[in-house]
């Protein structure tokens, strides 16, 4: 596919968007003028990354002719950079392909990441406490920024259950591939037949949502104060600082009690439930728009099982995409590069094959 004429598109919009950014009263609204820039951003990398490309191809071919040359040194030396650029190329193909597709808006959001034990009991909390520790070491490499919401500690150190968001560029474009059901299976501390358990967390990924995203009336909200429990401080045994909130239409409930104050814990749960209630709107057009892609990248569904994580053979498997790594160790350091980036290009393909039979 010529994608020359579609880059000549994206230089000319350039611009335009210059000719907007310079206006007075640009960032009266501040919701356009975010979307502006963040079109010009990305505007500006995908030139870059075509640019790049174009060198990268005449480099190659150069390199091709160079090492049929009869000076041995040279025709080596050329040889030996083939490998780099080609690697390149393909790269860089990848991310031209992926920013030439219909922008999905959702993509450019904040996220928030919603992770609760499964079964396995105290491994299970453990385990999720290992997901968001890999979460936050993944956003520091990245240089995201990362926000407890609310937290259920468990008795042993890990989370019976753990709401945060995490805000940056594109953020929801990079983790959206991560709800689902995570499997892990170690041999527990406590266990002294060395047998290997199966545990589980179910990780949920939401675009944040804003106030004129999902609005609500009055009569569909359920909200009451409630005594806070577990771990937390001795202020969260003694008020009634939590507040519980449930979405009548919907039925869908949440609970905050992280903070002190009952008016933090409020606007907390309703910053948990709009971005639940975006995500079911999200996953209901998924739902419309392609049974061939929600099969690939998967629903997003909480009964849906993603990934393995197997301790003793340091081995990662993704199930959606048949990927297996054996470097567990580093993946649970925050690298999850690697598995975003087959992912993503997966979906890329799927939908590059929609446009061409549409």
């Amino acid at each position: 596919m010529d994608y020359g004429p579609l880059i000549e598109k994206k230089r000319l919009r350039i611009p335009e968007l210059e000719s907007v950014m310079a206006e007075d009263g640009f960032y009266d609204d501040p919701k356009r003028a975010a979307d502006i820039s963040r079109e010009y951003n990305r505007t500006q990398a995908l030139l870059k990354d075509w640019d790049d490309l174009q060198q990268s191809i005449t480099n190659l071919a150069e390199n091709e002719e160079l090492a049929k040359t009869d000076d041995a040194e040279m025709a080596e030396m050329a040889r030996e950079e083939i490998p780099e650029l080609q690697a390149s190329i393909e790269k860089l193909t990848d991310r031209v392909q992926y920013s030439l597709l219909p922008h999905d808006p959702n993509e450019d959001r904040d996220a928030m990441v919603e992770i609760r034990a499964g079964t396995g009991g105290d491994e299970a909390s453990l385990f999720a406490g290992d997901l968001y520790r890999m979460y936050q070491k993944y956003a520091e490499v990245i240089g995201w920024r990362t926000e407890t919401i609310e937290a259920s500690p468990s008795d042993v150190g890990g989370y019976k259950e753990i709401v945060f968001k995490v805000s940056g560029d594109e953020v929801f474009r990079f983790l959206k591939y991560e709800s689902g059901v995570h499997r892990v299976q170690r041999v527990p501390d406590t266990e002294t037949q060395g047998r290997i358990h199966t545990s589980t967390a179910t990780v949920a990924v939401m675009p944040e949502a804003e106030e004129v995203d999902v609005q609500f009336r009055p009569d569909e909200l359920h909200i009451q104060a409630t005594r806070s429990g577990g771990p937390g401080g001795q202020h969260v045994n003694t008020t009634d600082s939590a507040v519980q909130i449930t979405h009548l239409p919907t039925g869908i409930q949440v609970k905050c009690q992280d903070g002190r104050s009952q008016t933090k814990n409020k606007e907390k749960a309703l910053q948990i439930l709009r971005s639940k209630i975006l995500e079911a709107k999200i996953r209901e057009e998924a739902e419309k728009y392609s049974a061939q892609r929600r099969n690939l990248i998967g629903s997003g569904g909480r009964e849906e099982k993603i990934r393995t994580y197997n301790y003793p053979q340091n081995r990662l498997t993704d199930h959606r995409v048949n990927l297996t790594l054996y470097s567990l160790e580093q993946i649970l350091e925050g690298s999850i590069n690697e598995i975003i980036d087959v992912l993503q290009k997966a979906e890329m393909e799927d939908r590059l094959t929609e446009l061409e039979n549409s």
